[in-house]
Formats: structure tokens, C-alpha cells, sequence
């Protein structure tokens, strides 16, 4: 090959890299141009963000994607300082430690002592607080405890102090909670919560699972839906909802979340209302939601303004109460679905022909079983139908079961109107099942479906199934046995108001001697500081009778002396 073809070629060659170089060159500046570009961009929205379950990291990321101008610091609870016995106690396991600890004790003895400087004593530092910048103090900030001080994703607790959250905050917190899995309790104390954050709050807590403690106290929510914090899904069951100015309104509200004849709170045991402006109504609402609820353990309504009326109700609610006739149809319901597997049969219309006379109220099995013997005339005839209704289960035989499906849900239909009809339905039932027992299918499906029902029943037992007196026209069933802790104090109770409590205490003691199964009933109760002089009879009985009950109460020893003395 000739020297000059040789050159022009490897020209071509250098000329082709470097064009190549330039190629890459321009497409990397175009990449990073449209990259820039893309940041610039405002419009554009975001990647949605994937909280971690490390509380710090999530909380600053997304006040950060809110465009906060202030991010309020993550910060350790402050906790009082470990005395120097416990130091001292506290024996090191490993060579190092021990190294340590023989150090600091050398150390420490050769510090001479302040109190020998010159003659004088010279006054420690105190090491109970700690100092910071002015105004550092009052910065919004979060404080977290934490299981493990290692592991930021072990935050057990939230404490906020005196400052607002707002709709844009409760967003960051409800994005954050529900994936943090050690999360048990938050405390917002004035927070200058509203409405619509309440309710954001109260859609986020079902979602924390391991949540068991919220105190809200000094909230005053003019809208007052406190109520949707304790709703069916809430897995709270401590609330403390103190100097959150709750009037009558909000305590109806409350009460209907405690208990109605349609659902019950079954999670709730602390409930702290102290310090709101509570009255006579907002007790009677709170004293309704305490007949249908068998969970609420700790009730306080201290610094309220109820009187003797709001007493009266409370104590009413606590020894026997009056049924409604919403709560005598619900009473007729429950004892018609506890009853046995053929009930929900729904019965021929003979049955309900011969049943006209018979009273609205629903009959037990015993009744029913006493009427058998008597032999009444309504007996007869349902012997004499008896051959024919073989008949037919005989020849249908085959598909007997699907329109057993269809008996059974026309059974329930009928008998959820309540009624006479209902009542009778359920009398004539209890006659047949006892005559039924002679049929080898009955017998095979009425134990599986009796356990079934007894699986049910023994979760929640209604108390408006409890034994009941009628009295003056009127259904009287025993009261609330469960609630061991009652603080009335700092009201404007008189002594017609105490004595009503104490008679429901009175009741009570009998009924639990009875029977336990139901609950101890009132174990505490504060009436300090009502309208009632500290010389009150009244006053002075029901504190001599409660005292023995109280878990906290130590009588006094009995000495030699003071028995040779009596």
C-alpha cells in the first residue's frame, strides 16, 4: 500500500472518532438539559412517597414535599434524670465496662470537693432541666418515645404541645401513622384542632392498628365531633377529651357512640370528660349510651355543671331502668334469635290463627312448656295436622333443601316486623321443637347450629336479655354493673342527687351478692366539692359505704389499745 493512501485513511479514521465524540457530547447535554428542564418545571407532579415506618425520615420528607416553611424538629421526649442510687446499682458485665467505671470513680475522687473550696459551699449546678436559647423552648416541635433509641422505626409514642395543626399537618400525621407498627398513644395537647382535622384524625386511627391512647385535651372544636373518634372501627380504648368545652351537644353525640339499642362500642374503657360544660341533659344522653354498653370501665365528669336531675339518671342507669318501647321490641328480637335452631321457621298460618289471643309480650320455653301440659286446644290441632305435614316432607324430599333456604329466610323476615305475630311465632316454635326431637335429621343439624349460636352469644350478651320485673307498667332490668369508677366531683350535685346515687350503690351491693357474672359494680366514686355541706348525712353514708370498696383503701390496724379501749 502506497504511503499517502495510508494517511488519507487513518485521517478518515481520526475525523469519523472525533464525530462520534461530538455525537455522545451533544446527547449527554440534551439528556441533562430536558433533566433540568424537568426539575424547573412546577407543574409537574411528584412521585407519590412510600412512608418507611421511620417516623423522622417520613414526617421531614413530606413536609418537605408540602413546601413548609418551617419543618418542626423530631426530638426525644425529655426525661428526668436516673438517681445516683440506680447508677450506682447497676453493675457492668463486660472487662471494658468495668475499665470505665474504675476510671470515672478515680476521677471522681480526685475532683475535690466544692463544699472545702475556701472555707465556703459552693452551690452545684442543678442537673433536673436543661438550658436552651431564648424562645427555643416554644418552637413547634414533635416529641416521640421510643422503644429502642437505636432504631428510628420503634416510636411508641407522639406528644405535640401549643401549637396549631392544621389540615396540611393532619395530612403529613395521617400519611405517617398508620405504617408506624409500635405506635400506641398520641397526645395533641392544644393543638387548635377543628372540624374538618378532627374528622381527618378520626379516618386515619382506624388504620393504626397497635393505637390504644389519644388525649386531645384543651380542643375546643365549636362543631364538636368527638364522636367520630370512638366510631365502630376505632380501636381506641382511651380517650381523654378534658377543657375541650363539650356542651349537651356534643355529649349526645357521645352517648350514641357509647350505646344505642342498634350498636354498641365494644372497645372503650377510660372515657375523661372533666372540665367541659356538661349539664343535666348532657348526663341523661351519656347515661343512655351506659344501658346498652357493657365495655366502659372509668367514666369522669368531674368540673361539669350536672345537678341533681343529671345524679339522678346517672344513678338510675347504675341500680334497674325503665325499657323504652324501641328497647322492649329489641328485647322481643334478641330472645327470638336465641332461640332453639327451628325458630327461624317460619310456622303455618293455623299457628298464627290460634295465636290471637295471646298477649304481645314474648314467652319463654318455660311458659311454652307449661302450656303443653295444660293441654290447650291450639295442641290439638297442630296433632291433627301432623300426618299431613309428614306427608309432604316426604315428597319433597329431594329438594327439601333448597326450599329449607327459603323457609329460613322468610322465618327471619317475619319475624324481625316484632309484634304479636313475632311473639307468637316464637311461643308456637318452642312447642315444636320439643316435639321434633324424634326426627333423626333434627337431630343431626340442631347441636351444630345451637354452637354456632352460642359461638356468637358469648362475645357480646345483651343486657336487655337480663332477667326483668314488671312494675307499674313497666319493664325493669338491671343496671349497669361493669362501670367500677365514677368521678362526679366539683358539680353543682345536691343532696336529692346523692341520695339517689346512693341508693343505686345500695342496689347494687344486693344484685352482686346475687350474682358476679354481670360485673362488681362501682368500685370508686368522687362526689367532692358539690352543693352539699361537708356535714351532709347523705354525704357522710355514701363515703362510709363506698370506702370498703375502694381497691385503694388500707383500713387502719387494730391495736392492742384501741381494742381493750372499745
Amino acid at each position: 500500500m502506497k504511503p499517502g493512501r495510508t494517511k488519507t485513511t487513518l485521517y478518515a479514521i481520526a475525523n469519523r472518532v472525533k464525530m462520534g465524540k461530538k455525537v455522545e457530547k451533544s446527547l449527554k447535554e440534551k439528556n441533562q438539559s430536558a433533566v433540568s428542564q424537568d426539575e424547573d418545571d412546577p407543574n409537574k407532579t411528584p412521585e407519590p412517597y412510600n412512608c418507611t415506618g421511620n417516623f423522622q425520615a417520613d414526617f421531614t420528607e413530606l413536609c418537605k414535599r408540602n413546601n413548609m416553611a418551617v419543618i418542626p424538629p423530631v426530638v426525644h421526649r425529655a426525661r428526668p434524670p436516673t438517681s445516683q442510687s440506680q447508677v450506682e446499682s447497676s453493675k457492668p458485665e463486660k472487662g471494658k465496662e468495668k475499665g470505665k467505671t474504675s476510671a470515672q470513680q478515680q476521677q471522681s475522687e480526685a475532683e475535690p470537693d466544692p463544699e472545702l473550696l475556701e472555707g465556703e459551699p459552693v452551690e452545684q449546678p442543678p442537673k433536673t432541666f436543661v438550658l436552651k436559647e431564648k424562645f427555643e423552648y416554644f418552637k413547634p416541635s414533635v416529641q416521640v418515645e421510643m422503644e429502642n433509641y437505636d432504631k428510628p422505626d420503634t416510636v411508641t409514642e407522639i406528644f405535640i404541645r401549643g401549637w396549631k395543626i392544621d389540615e396540611t399537618m393532619m395530612a403529613t400525621f395521617a400519611q405517617c401513622w398508620p405504617v408506624m407498627e409500635k405506635l400506641h398513644t398520641i397526645n395533641l395537647w392544644n393543638t387548635g384542632l377543628a372540624g374538618e382535622t378532627l374528622t381527618m384524625m378520626a379516618n386515619c386511627i382506624p388504620n393504626i392498628v397497635n393505637l390504644r391512647t389519644l388525649i386531645v385535651d384543651g380542643n375546643c372544636v365549636e362543631a364538636e365531633n368527638w364522636h367520630e373518634l370512638i366510631s365502630e372501627e376505632s380501636p381506641l380504648q382511651n380517650l381523654s377529651l378534658r377543657h375541650c368545652g363539650i356542651t349537651d351537644k356534643g355529649a349526645q353525640s357521645l352517648g350514641t357512640a357509647i350505646g344505642s339499642v342498634k350498636k354498641v362500642n365494644m372497645k372503650l374503657i377510660s372515657l375523661n370528660l372533666a372540665g367541659n360544660m356538661i349539664g343535666d341533659l348532657g348526663a341523661e344522653h351519656i347515661a343512655m349510651g351506659l344501658r346498652m354498653n357493657r365495655t366502659l370501665m372509668s367514666l369522669s365528669l368531674a368540673s361539669n355543671q350536672i345537678k341533681d336531675k343529671g345524679a339522678i339518671k346517672l344513678g338510675e342507669v347504675l341500680s334497674r331502668f325503665p325499657l323504652s318501647h324501641e328497647e322492649v321490641v329489641e328485647r322481643r328480637k334478641q330472645f327470638s334469635e336465641k332461640g332453639s335452631p327451628d325458630r327461624n321457621k317460619s310456622p303455618p298460618p293455623s299457628r298464627r290463627a290460634d295465636s290471637k289471643d295471646r298477649p304481645g309480650s314474648v314467652r319463654s320455653s318455660s311458659h311454652a312448656d307449661k302450656d303443653k301440659k295444660a293441654g290447650k286446644p291450639s295442641g290439638k290441632k297442630k296433632d291433627g295436622k301432623g300426618g299431613k305435614d309428614a306427608k309432604e316432607e316426604e315428597k319433597h324430599d329431594k329438594t327439601k333443601g333448597g326450599k329449607k333456604e327459603k323457609e329460613e329466610k322468610g322465618g327471619q323476615k317475619k319475624d324481625s316486623r316484632g309484634g304479636k305475630g313475632s311473639a307468637a311465632s316464637i311461643a308456637a316454635d318452642t312447642k315444636t321443637a320439643g316435639k321434633g326431637k324424634g326426627k333423626g335429621k333434627d337431630k343431626g343439624k340442631g347441636p351444630a347450629v345451637q354452637e354456632v349460636e352460642d359461638a356468637g352469644a358469648s362475645d357480646f350478651v345483651n343486657p336487655l336479655t337480663d332477667a326483668a320485673d314488671f312494675i307499674d307498667g313497666q319493664l325493669l332490668v338491671a343496671g349497669n354493673r361493669v362501670l367500677i369508677n365514677l368521678n362526679l366531683s366539683r358539680n353543682c350535685i345536691g343532696e336529692h342527687g346523692l341520695a339517689a346515687l346512693l341508693k343505686a350503690m345500695q342496689y347494687q351491693t344486693t344484685l352482686t351478692h346475687d350474682s358476679k357474672s354481670s360485673g362488681t359494680g362501682l368500685m370508686r366514686i368522687g362526689v367532692y366539692k358539690n352543693k352539699v355541706s361537708t356535714d351532709s348525712e347523705v354525704l357522710a353514708k355514701l363515703t362510709e359505704f363506698m370506702m370498703p370498696k375502694d381497691p385503694f383503701y388500707k383500713p387502719p390496724p387494730q391495736t392492742p389499745d384501741g381494742d381493750s379501749n372499745s
